[in-house]
């Protein structure tokens, strides 16, 4: 059984437990996948479908399996709710991160509301669950107290990012960050290889094969000339409001938070100047504050100028 989960690299344990609930038919109504980012929970979600629905494991693979309904955080846009990838595919310069809203968990109750058609029970995947609003958040908790013939998998970082209430109601299944060879394999497998050249990008990622690509697939796209300068510590006052100028026009708010994970490790792997990372962690707090980007970087900058 466990073959099914034979595209999941690194998760033993996440693997044995779930093969274990099939095995025994202990399937529990609803799961928390916890764990960082890019390290499979998304993937191990996907193969614990296809083993609760073993005879429709192409349907579930092509996304069109009417007792899978898998939900992703959105933006509004002209009055339309987009992932991440359709706003990425449109163009759209975002300021706040995407979120489960509380039309979406009314979609689950509706969804919900029926028997399963094809399958023995209806499977909900809920990605990046700790982007709940709080009235989304206790919407779910009463389909989580009555699910019904159905399994709910909630995919969040930690368990502390999540109502409590909805913790309590969930069985744990912890993923962890890879090692250095199981990165190796990843990203190798993925095609993804010419990643393994690039230190600043694994390091980074910190064991996680999809921060590494996601974080490589950025470094793609920042100007050249504006990545080359940016990994210099400005010498005068005006450089440093220049660059910040610079920053602000070419970088949305994602892209600039990535540049600061960046930035910490490039200037700790040639600098060792703990103060640098200090200051470009308030950065961080800053943008994550909605604090205007152009003034958050020439603060940054100019204090680079001052300490050197």
């Amino acid at each position: 059984m466990t073959h099914a989960f034979a595209p999941l690299i690194g998760q033993q344990q996440a693997v044995e437990l779930l093969t274990q609930a099939v095995e025994k038919n202990r399937i529990a109504p609803a799961y928390l996948f916890v764990g960082s980012d890019g390290v499979g929970r998304s993937l191990a979600a996907r193969c614990f479908v296809e083993l609760l629905f073993s005879s429709h494991q192409n349907r579930v693979r092509q996304g069109n399996h009417p007792d899978l309904l898998w939900v992703q955080p959105t933006y509004l846009y002209q009055g339309q709710r987009l992932t991440a990838t359709e706003a990425t595919e449109k163009g759209l310069k975002r300021k706040a991160p995407p979120t489960i809203r509380l039309e979406q968990i009314r979609e689950i109750t509706t969804f919900l509301g029926r028997a399963p058609l094809e399958a023995p029970r209806q499977v909900v995947v809920l990605e990046q669950a700790e982007t709940m609003a709080e009235a989304a958040a206790n919407a779910l908790l009463k389909t989580l107290e009555e699910p019904g013939q159905a399994t709910l998998i909630l995919i969040a970082p930690s368990v502390e990012s999540i109502l409590s209430t909805l913790v309590s109601r969930c069985q744990r299944i912890p993923f962890y960050r890879l090692d250095i060879a199981a990165m190796a394999q990843v990203l190798t497998q993925t095609g993804h290889e010419e990643i393994l050249q690039h230190p600043e990008v694994l390091s980074v990622a910190a064991g996680s094969p999809g921060d590494a690509i996601a974080s490589y697939q950025q470094l793609q796209v920042i100007p050249p000339e504006l990545l080359k300068t940016v990994t210099t510590v400005p010498s005068t006052y005006h450089e440093a409001l220049e660059l910040a100028k610079q920053i602000d026009k070419d970088l949305d708010t994602e892209a600039q938070l990535w540049l600061v994970d960046y930035l910490q490790q490039f200037y700790w792997q040639h600098q060792r100047q703990p103060s640098m990372i200090k200051q470009l962690e308030q950065t961080r707090k800053s943008l994550l504050c909605y604090a205007q980007p152009r003034l958050v970087w020439e603060c940054t900058l100019l204090s680079f100028v001052i300490r050197h």
